[in-house]
């Protein structure tokens, strides 16, 4: 399993990202993003989140938004404390 160098905390981990699309998609889709978490927001988009282990990997979801005929909005990779907030602290990558 290839992982990113953290440069905040100088340990190896998968890469966190938030990608934002229009439009909801239930809790079903989350096994097809190959179970990533999906976050539906008041406005109307929702949000795909949670570790991506490389560019390949990240290139892949970006097809599976395309292919679904969803609008991305934006894709943000999360920095490393970040990473720990949008964990819930149930496990620390950045100890």
């Amino acid at each position: 399993m290839k992982k990113r160098c953290c440069r905040e905390c100088n340990t190896q981990h998968p890469a966190f990202y938030q990608i934002r699309v229009i439009g909801h998609l239930d809790d079903s889709w989350s096994q097809w993003f190959d179970g990533l978490d999906i976050t539906l927001e008041e406005d109307g988009e929702t949000i795909i989140s949670g570790p991506v282990l490389d560019q390949p990997e990240l290139h892949g979801l970006l097809k599976k938004i395309n292919d679904l005929g969803l609008h991305l909005l934006s894709v943000e990779q999360m920095e490393c404390s970040q990473q720990i907030n949008q964990q819930n602290a149930e496990e620390e990558v950045c100890k």
